[in-house]
């Protein structure tokens, strides 16, 4: 799966994407390190890329401005991190890449919510 990492992603988390076998690219990566949330997700859509974060300001520009290709939110701490991976590696595996493209996902330790973005 194709993904674009926020700056606010663990280097462990984009470690264990990376081992899953996905195409991880950082917002860094492409000198957007700075760059606004709105023009973040602009560039996951362009990029046709899934948009990975943990700044749960993105619910607002995806379900009131209408923006972006598919978002994942995760809701982890340090201290709760092995168990979001492990809900986010089942996330996945059960979803497509279609079907996260038009979604807003909420990964918490032990259960996600998938919430289908209206276009």
């Amino acid at each position: 799966m194709k993904l674009l990492l926020d700056q606010d992603i663990f280097a462990k988390t984009r470690r264990f994407l990376e081992e899953l076998g996905h195409d991880v690219i950082p917002v860094a990566q492409l000198g957007l390190a700075q760059a606004s949330d709105t023009d973040l997700l602009k560039k996951s859509e362009e990029l046709s890329r899934i948009f990975v974060t943990r700044d749960r300001d993105f619910g607002g520009l995806v379900f009131v401005s209408g923006l972006g290709a598919g978002v994942i939110y995760l809701r982890m701490l340090p201290s709760t991190q092995e168990a979001v991976h492990h809900e986010l590696g089942r996330v996945l595996k059960i979803y497509s890449a279609e079907k996260l493209k038009a979604a807003f996902i909420v990964v918490e330790p032990g259960r996600h919510r998938f919430r289908k973005i209206p276009k």
